[in-house]
């Protein structure tokens, strides 16, 4: 009979044959989830048996793995600003850099944002993690997928936040109501270009909606229309927050002061590059 320990062991082993990332995390992981087990549970059971129903459940997962399904797919959530997500197929997996927008969000906002609206809110990540910041906050998530809508409101409910989060199913601006005015409006669209895409990991190719990821003329295309559209909805004083490509700032700020924006900012990612574009209408 195996052991808890020889089967992370074997598991690491083949993960690391077939090149997955972090292999022995991925295997504690994996092997904790079948065995309801938190990691640190699991060393102080190294050296128990596995019984055979056992086995069979982490051989499915290590399976799926092998196979290069991500990780959080397999375990089903996702943390994310200190929320946990229900996560699978019908939106992206949030991101810990998207975590950085919500961050320079908060060192920019002059004062608490009292309306805010997520475009392309896929799980919901973002428009909850600004929920759960701005308490008094009233929230408009909207996504031109079902799908991704069904999985944004599993979330709000289950962090309790369902109550302060709008869901509305547009293309970007175009359901909501031509009144409708935002302190912030903060956007992950899909900014990638069809080449870029190509050359991502095998877990988001093969695995995430690549429609979430992936946009028409060099990954601008949905960008250019966020801009263009974005001062009419924005308060006084209002701030849009986008994450978008490395290589687009140039462009980006050139098409938010033709828009309308009167000041716009670059914020590098974790990894010194820029990927945060801030703008302001007037003040």
């Amino acid at each position: 009979m195996l052991t808890v320990l020889e089967v992370i062991k074997k598991t690491t082993d083949f993960f690391a044959a077939k090149g997955i990332e972090s292999p022995r995390l991925n295997a504690e992981l994996l092997v904790g989830h079948a065995l309801a087990l938190k990691r640190m549970q699991l060393y102080m059971l190294f050296e128990r048996p596995l019984t055979a129903a056992e086995l069979e459940s982490i051989r499915g997962l290590v399976r799926r793995r092998g196979q290069r399904e991500p990780l959080q797919y397999i375990l089903g959530e996702a943390e994310f600003f200190g929320l946990k997500l229900k996560v699978d197929r019908r939106a992206l997996i949030p991101r810990p850099e998207t975590e950085r927008l919500l961050e320079l969000v908060t060192e920019r906002q002059a004062q608490p944002p009292a309306t805010i609206l997520d475009l392309g809110t896929g799980s919901g990540a973002i428009a909850l993690g600004l929920a759960k910041l701005y308490p008094q906050a009233l929230v408009t998530a909207v996504d031109l997928s079902d799908e991704a809508l069904a999985l944004a409101g599993e979330n709000a409910a289950a962090c309790g936040l369902a109550a302060r989060v709008t869901l509305l199913r547009s293309d970007w601006f175009a359901e909501l109501p031509a009144a409708a005015r935002f302190d912030l409006i903060v956007a992950n669209p899909p900014y990638l270009s069809a080449e870029e895409t190509a050359q991502t990991a095998p877990e988001v190719q093969g695995h995430e909606p690549l429609n979430a990821l992936t946009a028409p003329d060099g990954g601008l295309a949905d960008l250019r229309r966020i801009l263009a559209a974005a001062p009419r909805f924005l308060a006084t004083g209002g701030l849009l927050a986008l994450e978008t490509g490395i290589a687009q700032h140039a462009e980006l700020a050139r098409l938010a002061l033709e828009a309308g924006f009167k000041r716009t900012e670059s914020r590098p990612d974790l990894t010194g590059r820029d990927r945060f574009l801030l703008a302001w209408v007037e003040t």
